[in-house]
């Protein structure tokens, strides 16, 4: 039976299934191929959200399959054949409404949000990194330029349930002597935030925060070799680039997951920590009472 989202039009599920099968039906397909269009036919919204290899261990195909289909559906490559079949699994009424530019770049951080709750479908994941920031201490946090609105979020919040948090948003050699020294205070894991478009003065405090033994986390949209060979651990984030400028609502809701999961992993410290905060904030007035 096709998933959809709750409250979702019969119909528009339709014109999905039909343009999903039209797709499918420009070439003859192998056995193996056509086991990996009906699943797509059958998880939309789960399926076009899974890489290659993950869709090839769901159908119980060879990763190969998955891309000799997006080739012989005429794609260069599997992630183009992705975008598209995105494209359609989050369609609207694509027969009788048209958007504007606003309502595209909304449609499309939605897409994000979709491949994004697939990737926390591994809660595992999530819980094994917020252990480990958790234990860093002091916690390393950076974005440059781009990233630091989002690298600052995560650095305010985590204050609030970390004993020590120490924020990178400008490079150069202060950046990389707070990084010295945070290490030699015995800070263990970085978390970086790398949003578009990528500064080259990240992957060189990447690069040296590996050198002085320290792990790292990366937020990221793209993973080319350059990042994944110096991060631990790839955290997947798609930006928003229908507007001038690119929106980082994924990296956001990430963040906030990767808050919890540091609150989670010292439920009595980061309790603690809460209170002591709240009784402050009440001490001294800092908010504006409802």
């Amino acid at each position: 039976m096709e998933e959809r989202i709750p409250g979702e039009h019969t119909a528009v599920a339709r014109s999905r299934l039909s343009k999903l099968s039209a797709l499918f039906s420009q070439r003859r397909l192998t056995p193996a191929q056509r086991r990996i269009a009906r699943y797509i036919m059958d998880h939309p919204k789960e399926a076009t959200f899974l890489s290659s290899s993950e869709l090839a261990m769901r159908v119980g195909v060879s990763q190969p399959s998955v891309v000799r289909l997006s080739a012989a559906l005429g794609f260069s490559g599997y992630t183009e054949f992705q975008e598209e079949l995105r494209k359609i699994a989050l369609s609207e009424d694509v027969e009788n409404r048209e958007e504007n530019k606003f309502q595209a770049a909304a449609t499309a951080e939605i897409s994000n949000l979709y491949a994004l709750r697939e990737f926390l479908r591994n809660e595992k994941v999530i819980r094994e990194v917020g252990e480990r920031l958790s234990r860093s201490r002091p916690l390393v946090v950076l974005g440059l330029r781009a990233s630091a609105p989002v690298a600052g979020y995560f650095a305010y919040f985590a204050s609030k349930v970390h004993p020590e948090v120490v924020l990178l948003t400008t490079g150069g050699s202060t950046a990389m002597d707070r990084l010295a020294h945070a290490s030699q205070a015995g800070a263990s894991w970085m978390l970086c935030f790398l949003m578009p478009r990528h500064p080259r003065e990240t992957l060189e405090i990447m690069l040296y925060a590996k050198r002085l033994g320290m792990s790292m986390a990366t937020v990221t949209d793209r993973a080319p070799e350059s990042i994944v060979s110096v991060s631990d651990m790839i955290l997947p984030a798609e930006v928003g680039t229908r507007l001038v400028f690119d929106s980082q609502a994924a990296a956001m809701v990430l963040a906030g997951a990767l808050l919890e999961a540091v609150s989670d992993a010292a439920p009595r410290r980061s309790q603690k920590r809460l209170e002591d905060f709240e009784r402050r904030a009440a001490e001294f007035k800092w908010f504006v009472t409802e």
